[in-house]
């Protein structure tokens, strides 16, 4: 029984069976916990056709296939009908909002998702405009459908509700929080072919480590994301510690 506390998905795509990869870990445990649930529907089961016709070719040619209206929104009016809790329709396309840190965290604050996975050369537009919803995006590159893209969103937002995670502190610290690329970590053994853990992670004075790890997280963004750093506003101690890290970088 699901609670009432818990996040529904709604998955509407053509291969339901590949989302059993995603029965593992934290959102395998989420399902089991009872705090989100899975649902597919297949727009092949609305089709009315004897071959269960989904696409026809593009009006004004060109190639490839595009999937039809009428399935896609009798899937996604199904869904709706299953429960009757409000729900954020979500189009995974190419052209949509470049999925990050804030996005992911605007759609924990919904309670039901309903995540259309397109295939072939697209969806017919008019869908869009009948089934009103988001679009979004997890990279600026192509992929052969919305169902791996659709398992990224289940997975970045499942992490981040509340009791799916054990230990919240992890969430908290996870790269993009805070606008921040993660600090590097380290475990056992303390030295691997040469390569020590960095003294002061074995000193337990908090404090310092408290500093070393926003230094690295700071130095590290900036080294790999620079444009990230922008994007925020850095405190006068943010400042001293990316000033301290900059210049270990060019002291030798």
């Amino acid at each position: 029984m699901i609670g009432v506390d818990s996040m529904r998905f709604d998955i509407v795509t053509l291969f339901p069976e590949m989302f059993a990869a995603i029965d593992y870990g934290v959102v395998g445990r989420a399902k089991e916990n009872d705090l989100i649930s899975l649902n597919c529907w297949n727009p092949r089961d609305y089709t009315k056709d004897n071959y269960h016709k989904i696409d026809d070719s593009p009006y004004g040619g060109g190639p490839g296939m595009v999937m039809m209206v009428p399935p896609l929104q009798a899937a996604i009016q199904a869904a709706r009908k299953d429960d009757g809790a409000e729900t954020l329709v979500v189009y995974l396309t190419p052209q949509g909002k470049l999925l990050d840190h804030d996005l992911v965290m605007d759609l924990t604050t919904k309670k039901r998702l309903i995540l259309v996975s397109g295939r072939y050369e697209g969806i017919d537009e008019r869908l869009m405009k009948i089934e009103p919803g988001i679009e979004v995006s997890i990279g600026d590159y192509v992929l052969s459908g919305g169902e791996l893209a659709s398992m990224v969103i289940i997975d970045a937002v499942t992490r981040q509700l509340p009791g799916v995670v054990g230990d919240a502190g992890s969430v908290e610290q996870d790269s993009f929080v805070g606008g921040l690329l993660d600090y590097p970590h380290y475990t056992r053994p303390e030295e691997i072919e040469g390569y020590k853990v960095p003294a002061v992670l074995l000193s337990g004075n908090h404090a310092e480590i408290d500093h070393f790890r926003k230094k690295q997280a700071l130095g590290r963004t900036w080294l790999k994301r620079p444009e990230l750093l922008a994007k925020i506003e850095l405190t006068a101690a943010d400042r001293m510690l990316l000033n301290e890290f900059i210049k270990d970088q060019t002291s030798f």
